[in-house]
């Protein structure tokens, strides 16, 4: 039943999408798509419409005021919020990858190199004094220390940072 409703109401919705879509400023993929949505909820919760083709004119005029509406009220911003770039998907998903190709470059390090960067890392932000204690070697050498090993971190990492 729903199937043959949706196939007999699809070409009528795609002519009043269309007449309806430039008046209201919206596509007539997202009117139809706002229509199919409202007879799936309609079906649901009291069946199909006595009069389906009327019932779907309707619709996709309600929706139509609704964009409209919608369209009127809402102003965008002049410029981008503070801060909003680096919340995007896309900017989350890129820093998340460099994340992970900073550890598994981390761990490749040869030596005592990979705790030590461990703990120039840590979100504990450990003194000098501290990492130096936990790797058990001296303060004065951890400098020379960390410069070899960043210096080895930065040719492990070169051909991935062209990736980016």
């Amino acid at each position: 039943m729903t199937h043959d409703l949706v196939t007999s109401l699809r070409p009528l919705l795609a002519a009043e999408a269309s007449a309806e879509a430039y008046a209201s400023g919206a596509e007539p993929g997202d009117l139809e798509q706002a229509v199919w949505l409202r007879l799936l909820e309609r079906l649901e919760a009291h069946g199909p419409p006595r009069d389906p083709p009327r019932w779907l004119r309707s619709a996709v005029r309600l929706e139509a005021r609704r964009t409209r509406r919608t369209a009127r009220d809402e102003r965008p911003y002049e410029t981008e919020p503070a801060g909003a770039a680096e919340y995007e998907p896309e900017q989350l998903a890129l820093t998340a990858a460099r994340h992970r190709a900073l550890r598994d470059a981390v761990r490749r390090l040869p030596g005592r190199c990979p705790r030590l960067m461990e703990a120039l890392l840590s979100p504990k932000d450990l003194t000098y004094r501290e990492i130096a204690g936990e790797l058990g070697i001296s303060q004065g050498s951890l400098g020379p220390e960390r410069s070899r090993c960043l210096g080895c971190l930065r040719r492990l990492l070169t051909p991935e940072v062209a990736a980016y």
